[in-house]
């Protein structure tokens, strides 16, 4: 009798160990086992088969029934090749997508520091005007008391000169006082005038003090855009390239080198929001005046990004040129910029032209799943910030 040995995906026979010779012997009759019980999955010689205990049971010949399930089992083990080959093309796919987050998080961690450089300089240059300002007044403030110290100090030695010529006065012979009496009174009554005011000398302190986070803050508008959708580069296709605040897009001639991850498009130069909706109502403009073609609208989350069935269900938007989209509404004009109003709970997407205020088309439907900005374009476009 021979053992199984499985080689390169074919079974072969192998000589048993003499010990296992034994195994072709019944055990109770002492015969040569010839036959399979295919009722109770045993072997067992031509007295077994004749007994009670395999009473009606079906039997097959041993080569037969191991011929079958080498069959069986060939089968068996290049599904298992297959499943190990895929789990190896699969490991590797694991492997590139570690040094891809690795990637992602360097290149991440590096624009962070990029825009938080950005609002530290804003910051420091907001501290170093403030701190301008403040030492700008106070030496305004220390000219002014040096003036009415000058001042004072002119006004003192007159004051002092009057006192001793008067004093010396008092002194004087009848005559010689009251020829000088008139004189010395209108002096006295220059001497007399008001004394000059320290209003207003202290610095202003409420004013670099007050409100001065706030201050900044309101300031910090100026050079903080806030932009309502932000796309997702995990979706985008190798030939678009996302700047950096992820607000635009542009198309390039080469693939880049970018992991083909289940979430990303891989068939027409698509990409979605980072964020999707399943309530309440959303609105962001879209700037395409650089684009010859575009898709703009809204999809669900299950809508597929493999293969070219993505513009076919479960897509509501408006496009210029391209493919006819079954799902899509075609713009004839036109269009710098369209605007998207999205009113999930009413089950509306309305589409207009927010430079002409022109109404372009709505979709009217039930949503049930969540939906996510959609973009599609073989140029570039723009998501446009609520304060352009």
């Amino acid at each position: 009798m021979k053992e199984l040995e499985i080689t390169d995906g074919i079974l072969k026979g192998k000589a048993l160990p003499v010990n296992a010779r034994s195994e072709e012997i019944c055990s109770l009759h002492s015969e040569k086992l010839k036959l399979f019980c295919l009722e109770d999955k045993q072997l067992v010689c031509l007295v077994c088969r004749d007994s009670k205990q395999h009473d009606n049971h079906k039997f097959r010949p041993i080569s037969e029934v191991v011929s079958s399930h080498k069959e069986e089992l060939n089968t068996a083990l290049k599904s298992l090749q297959e499943k190990l080959k895929h789990n190896e093309t699969l490991k590797g796919e694991f492997e590139k997508t570690v040094q891809h987050i690795k990637s992602q998080a360097e290149h991440t961690e590096h624009q962070i520091k990029q825009q938080f450089e950005k609002l530290h300089r804003f910051v420091r240059d907001e501290e170093e005007a403030t701190i301008t300002a403040l030492r700008e007044e106070e030496e305004q403030k220390k000219q002014m008391m040096k003036e009415k110290l000058e001042e004072m100090n002119r006004h003192i030695s007159a004051l002092s000169h009057t006192i001793k010529d008067m004093e010396e006065m008092m002194r004087s012979s009848y005559v010689c006082f009251l020829k000088e009496f008139l004189v010395s009174m209108e002096r006295v009554q220059i001497s007399s005038q008001p004394d000059p005011q320290l209003s207003g000398a202290l610095i202003h302190v409420p004013r670099y003090l007050g409100n001065l986070p706030f201050r900044v803050w309101k300031k910090m508008q100026d050079i903080v855009q806030n932009t309502p959708v932000i796309l997702d580069p995990n979706t985008a296709h190798p030939r678009l390239v996302l700047s950096d605040d992820l607000t635009s897009v542009r198309y390039s001639r080469n693939n880049q080198t970018i992991l083909d991850n289940p979430e990303r498009f891989d068939e027409f130069p698509c990409v979605l929001g980072s964020e999707g909706f399943n309530s309440g109502t959303h609105c962001w403009d879209v700037e395409l005046k650089e684009s010859s073609a575009w898709t703009v609208g809204v999809t669900t989350a299950s809508n597929p990004r493999k293969g070219r069935d993505c513009f076919n269900n479960d897509v509501w938007s408006v496009y210029q040129y391209g493919r006819s989209l079954r799902s899509g509404f075609r713009v004839q004009q036109q269009l710098d910029r369209v605007r998207v109003n999205l009113d999930y709970d009413r089950g509306k997407v309305s589409f207009s032209d927010p430079v002409t205020n022109t109404h372009l088309h709505t979709f009217k439907t039930t949503f049930n799943n969540t939906l996510f900005p959609f973009f599609s374009s073989p140029d570039s476009l723009r998501i446009v910030p609520f304060n352009s």
